[in-house]
């Protein structure tokens, strides 16, 4: 698994994204679901949004009312918890991604 989450992110490198402000890149995971007789059916087909996904880019921060950054508190290769809603999706090279304030993040999975 982390081989392939590797090579997805070296793949994605060759385009790296630069969030502004306290937006985040992430990759959406998919949860897979077996039915009793063995069939896999993907999120796409359940007409679910993942809410789970692994951090790639973050930006560099907000600025407060001093002008002083506040640091973010994920980092690339966290796995997050988000909003349904909230996130921009965008593709590149046939890949989605999600764009969202580190503020529609809800947790950080360990």
């Amino acid at each position: 698994m982390w081989i392939a989450n590797l090579l997805l992110t070296s793949k994605f490198m060759a385009k790296k994204i630069t969030p502004l402000r306290d937006y985040v890149v992430v990759k959406p995971l998919s949860k897979e679901e077996t039915t009793k007789s063995g069939i896999l059916i993907p999120d796409t087909v359940k007409g679910e949004k993942p809410q789970e996904g692994e951090v790639l880019f973050v930006g560099p921060g907000k600025l407060n009312e001093k002008g002083e950054r506040i640091a973010m508190e994920v980092k690339p290769g966290n796995k997050v918890l988000f909003s349904k809603y909230s996130p921009d999706e965008i593709e590149i090279d046939g890949e989605e991604y999600l764009i969202l304030s580190e503020g529609d993040i809800k947790a950080i999975v360990s």
